[in-house]
């Protein structure tokens, strides 16, 4: 009796003991869900920080594009009246006298014309071009992971933008082809990790609400440098040829010293870095408030330092991208669609000087087709599936650069409108390959894939002055290449997954394991 009497008393006691534990803890947070319950809402601490980032696309865009307006071929007319010989519109200005003709601008407005390249060969007079995106490539290689590795996001783009601005500075002393290419070489080499750079350090001081809108301000901004330069351009005709560095390398200098005092250093990347403190810091100095902060601890993060990827050394980054199956098939893809849209970006404002139409307007008519590039990407980003978007303009880019050397026959107007589409088009699909990339790439290496696939942009680039020497002669071989370029390398995205909607990483291993869900789900 006493024993049956006992047992549910015991285990009563036992249940009420069972029942008076604590509930287990909950699972840590991961990196980016702590971030993200940091930095609450957009602040104005953070949209003014990357408003600053962003203003280097400005001066990145006055860079890339200036030799349009400095390393034209300047019009020119006949000087003997009742000259038959001499036509400005259909003679070759090498077969004239050197009495019976003259420019029509002074000589120093350009370095054909300066330098006399007139008769020079396309290799020569697309060298200094040529040579800014091959300084690119190489400055892209270079310097394509010290953000990831030693310097990080912030002052690696303190150092390019440096480097962008004295080269550019020196640039007014030239004295021949030569030592302008080489300084435009160095030129080229300092912007390489500009755009990546700023993007990146934008996106990763913002929740991934905001992360897509933010990274078009940056768009805007270059939209706005490329734009600048038309109007400094008609405000100096006449002069030389050197204000035109004079007055778009001395405010990007300014700038860059302004970079390192006002700037913030990613928070992610610190965290990678196992900066913990730096990183809470600046989290407690952008956040939009500290409520959510006091009643985090970050010592409970579920990231973990020893399987943290080691990107200490300069390309390591780069090893590791490649070394995984799943990383390397999307850094190839990317880069091959990138090479597309880069021709056609860099080509088609260097070969507006081939179409049918006034220089000054073309340059700014392709200049103004960025601003409503930007705010189609701002407002679709967040709406329209990545794949899909980027099918669709690559092709319509493709299509229309095309069909520019038909309609040259039939109407200036027409065609000036076809490449207006065409390049809109390609500004539209880089800015959303850009953006498509933040999301392929965790933190670790995210920079670096970016760095490869600005890499890709420009060695696109880099072919399309020679290109666009060649086409002056035969359009199909600028604008027609342009165009079926763009729309093979776009079909290649149709391989790529999915990432709308889809919170980024931080760690390979991170990214591994969310890539093996999509497979089994899908």
């Amino acid at each position: 009796m006493s024993n049956s009497i006992s047992s549910p008393l015991l285990l009563s006691q036992s249940d009420s003991i069972e029942s008076k534990q604590p509930p287990p803890p909950p699972p840590p947070l991961s990196l980016d869900e702590t971030i993200e319950r940091c930095i609450g809402d957009f602040s104005w601490v953070q949209f003014l920080q990357t408003f600053l980032v962003s203003l280097a696309w400005f001066f990145d865009a006055q860079q890339t594009f200036i030799s349009v307006f400095t390393d034209v071929e300047p019009t020119w007319h006949c000087t003997q009246l009742g000259d038959e010989s001499c036509n400005s519109a259909s003679s070759d200005i090498c077969q004239l006298s050197n009495n019976s003709w003259s420019w029509d601008f002074p000589v120093h407005t350009s370095i054909i014309s300066e330098w006399g390249l007139e008769c020079a060969s396309s290799l020569v007079k697309g060298l200094p071009a040529s040579s800014f995106f091959m300084g690119c490539l190489a400055g892209g290689f270079i310097l394509a992971t010290l953000a990831d590795s030693s310097l990080g996001r912030k002052n690696t783009l303190f150092l390019s933008c440096l480097i962008m601005s004295l080269s550019s500075l020196l640039t007014i002393f030239s004295t021949n082809v030569w030592i302008y290419s080489v300084l435009r070489f160095v030129n080229g080499f300092g912007r390489a990790t500009i755009g990546t750079c700023a993007i990146v350090l934008s996106s990763e001081l913002v929740g991934k609400k905001w992360r897509g809108q933010v990274g078009t301000i940056g768009y805007f901004c270059f939209a706005l440098g490329f734009l600048s330069l038309p109007a400094i351009a008609y405000i100096n005709r006449g002069s030389s040829w050197r204000t035109l560095y004079f007055w778009t390398s001395t405010p990007t200098f300014l700038y860059s010293i302004l970079v390192p005092f006002l700037v913030r250093e990613s928070p992610r990347w610190l965290f990678v870095q196992g900066r913990t403190e730096e990183a809470v810091l600046i989290i407690k100095s952008i956040a939009s408030t500290n409520q959510n902060i006091s009643r985090i601890s970050f010592s409970n993060l579920c990231f973990e330092r020893e399987t943290r990827n080691n990107v200490d050394h300069l390309y390591t980054a780069i090893k590791i991208l490649v070394e995984k199956n799943w990383s390397f098939r999307r850094l190839s893809v990317v880069m091959v669609a990138g090479f597309g849209m880069g021709m056609v970006y860099y080509g088609m404002p260097l070969g507006l000087g081939n179409l049918s139409f006034n220089l000054y307007l073309s340059v700014t008519l392709n200049a103004l087709s960025e601003l409503p590039s930007s705010l189609v990407t701002f407002f679709i980003i967040g709406k329209l599936k990545r794949r899909s978007s980027l099918l669709g303009f690559t092709i319509l880019s493709g299509i229309c650069s095309v069909m520019c050397i038909v309609a040259g026959k039939v109407s200036a107007t027409l065609q000036i409108g076809l490449e207006l589409v065409s390049y809109f088009s390609a500004c539209t699909a880089l800015d959303l390959m850009l953006i498509y990339t933040l999301e392929l790439f965790p933190t670790c290496v995210r920079n670096s894939a970016m760095s490869l696939l600005r890499q890709a942009v420009v060695l696109g680039g880099a072919i399309s002055p020679v290109l666009v020497a060649a086409g002056r002669k035969n359009g199909f071989l600028s604008f027609g290449v342009f165009g079926l370029t763009i729309g093979i390398c776009g079909l290649f995205v149709i391989s790529l997954p999915e990432t709308k909607d889809r919170p980024i990483s931080d760690t390979m291993d991170e990214e591994e394991y969310k890539f093996e869900c999509d497979n089994i789900i899908s």
